[in-house]
């Protein structure tokens, strides 16, 4: 997909609670400081941010590209009560928990099941091809090798919850919503408001 896919989701009401701004917290020193800045910044969900993600946004913006120390950052943050980890995920403790949108309506159909024993789940990176139409039959996008973090909001909703559980060869069709793809916005100039978008997906690997 297109780097415009976003994650839809809510922040969960909570009175005299309020979500923090990474852009306005002081510039962050330690790496489990710049940890938690980017799990504020890429707000992965309920679950928090992927250990990739994570690591992609460090890399990206405080050139910071040292897998031990955040390997050990993480596994403090944990010990210490700063982060939640959920997996191969983690929140910051103190902020509130984001609400899940439920996902009932993303039709699954598995054309072709993989092989191997590993099932794509959150934190992994997985690479796939793929061909979006819309209920017209228009074709809108479509890419032989597109590769992204699955649960880290990286994709629409539809596709964190539609590629979960895929093994390696396996092709599926979904059937996305528009609340789970780009709902009442569309994105122009080929995906229309409130549009449903149907995918053939192949997983090509796990890593």
């Amino acid at each position: 997909m297109s780097s415009s896919k976003e994650k839809i989701s809510k922040p969960q009401g909570n009175k005299g609670a309020k979500a923090r701004d990474p852009k306005k917290s002081k510039t962050p020193s330690t790496v489990l400081d710049k940890i938690v800045f980017a799990v504020r910044a890429l707000r992965g969900g309920p679950k928090g941010s992927s250990r990739p993600a994570i690591a992609k946004f460090l890399k990206s913006e405080f050139d910071q590209d040292n897998a031990t120390a955040l390997k050990m950052a993480l596994k403090k943050g944990v010990s210490s009560g700063v982060l939640v980890q959920t997996g191969q995920s983690f929140r910051v403790a103190d902020d509130p928990v984001e609400e899940v949108v439920e996902e009932e309506g993303v039709e699954i159909d598995d054309t072709k099941l993989g092989i191997g024993e590993a099932t794509a789940a959150d934190g992994d990176t997985v690479t796939v091809s793929y061909v979006g139409i819309l209920d017209s039959g228009y074709q809108f996008d479509k890419a032989s090798t597109f590769t992204f973090v699955l649960g880290a909001g990286d994709v629409i909703k539809g596709w964190d919850s539609g590629v979960t559980g895929m093994k390696v060869g396996g092709k599926r069709k979904l059937v996305v919503p528009s609340k789970f793809g780009y709902g009442k916005r569309g994105c122009k100039p080929d995906i229309p408001p409130n549009a449903t978008l149907h995918f053939s997906i192949k997983l090509k690997s796990i890593e």
